[in-house]
């Protein structure tokens, strides 16, 4: 085996230079914190019975995505999510607006907390600071503090809990508090079976060697799908790399046509990440897709979540997904922490 495919604690820190990989590592610890930051915020319960929208972008988005499919049928109403400068058109006073931005300073999250304003509806925002934690205290909103020192993407466990809490505290979910717990947990045992101390042939840097040198499809269905949709982004923002991601029944209809052409174009990975409360006859197109597009494509996985309630068996494959994008950097030579396009698009902007 080559140095540069290499994936020990010693081969990754070479690359990692940050750390980052820590922040991942730690990830059964944050989901315990995020609940006790919620609980330290002392959040008033409340009634909202237009449901709850989240305001955020990138990382600070993902986890109300995570935490909808977490809650799956439990959600007694709507969660939705607005990543843009603007509310959804039927948002009204009696809809809680959860403004996330980890930063403080997302200019899309800020429009929104304006316009929540403007609507009247009841605001609650997360933050490390910035004009969103500043503007919320001067308007008595309650702030739900987080640790700084994170690249955004890497409090996914904070955005997570953060949602599904708040989900709770306005009448949107039912309380999951103990199913974060267990999760936390069980994160523990995978963050030693996947993690830079494990053997080279576990599944996370298996993973990793063969999908290196590919563009990734990632495919999720029911709980799944915002989950493909965060290995997507982490491939983007850590290995920087293109990827791209589908649900399923959807992609049958109309992405399996263009496998067809793929050998002749790139390589082309593929993966399904199966969950055993999904739909039987998804399972099955799973497999007969994989089948179908195996001939075009580099190479072929089916991954499925582990552990026993929703959110246990989601954090499984938000774990997974993280330390495989992590990898795939290492495997490329390349500092997985900058994200050097966002900040000199931010540059552009500011600019006017």
């Amino acid at each position: 085996m080559t140095a540069t495919r290499e994936l020990s604690r010693e081969a990754i820190s070479g690359i990692d230079v940050t750390g980052l990989v820590e922040d991942i590592l730690a990830m059964p610890e944050q989901l315990r914190d995020a609940l006790w930051r919620v609980e330290s915020a002392n959040l008033e319960a409340h009634d909202a019975p237009g449901g709850l929208v989240v305001a955020g972008m990138g990382g600070s988005a993902i986890g109300a995505a995570l935490a909808r499919a977490a809650l799956g049928d439990r959600a007694s109403r709507p969660i939705v999510l607005a990543r843009d400068y603007a509310l959804p058109a039927w948002t009204t006073p009696d809809t809680t607006v959860l403004c996330a931005s980890y930063s403080g300073n997302t200019e899309e999250t800020l429009a929104a907390y304006d316009a929540a304003a403007a609507l009247g509806a009841r605001r609650i925002v997360a933050t490390t600071g910035g004009k969103l934690a500043g503007v919320a205290r001067a308007d008595k909103v309650p702030v739900i503090p987080l640790p700084g020192g994170f690249q955004p993407r890497a409090a996914v466990a904070y955005s997570l809990v953060v949602a599904l809490e708040v989900a709770c505290i306005c009448g949107a979910g039912e309380h999951l508090h103990s199913e974060i717990d267990v999760a936390a947990a069980h994160a523990e045992q995978l963050v030693a079976e996947w993690g830079p101390d494990a053997p080279e042939s576990s599944l996370a840097k298996e993973l990793a060697r063969g999908l290196h040198k590919t563009v990734p499809q990632i495919a999720g269905a029911g709980l799944t799908a915002p989950v493909a949709y965060r290995w997507k982004t982490q491939i983007n923002e850590n290995a920087k790399a293109p990827c791209f991601a589908a649900k399923l029944p959807e992609l049958d209809h109309n992405e399996i046509v263009g496998w067809e052409g793929a050998s002749d174009l790139g390589r082309f990975s593929a993966v399904f990440l199966d969950d055993s409360d999904l739909h039987p006859r998804v399972q099955q197109r799973i497999e007969l897709t994989r089948g179908l597009i195996a001939a075009e494509a580099a190479a072929t996985y089916r991954i499925e979540t582990i552990g026993e309630n929703r959110t246990e068996r989601l954090i499984s494959l938000v774990l997974l997904g993280d330390l495989v994008s992590l990898y795939l950097a290492v495997l490329r030579g390349v500092d997985p922490a900058p994200v050097n396009m966002i900040e000199r698009l931010k540059g552009e902007l500011a600019r006017g």
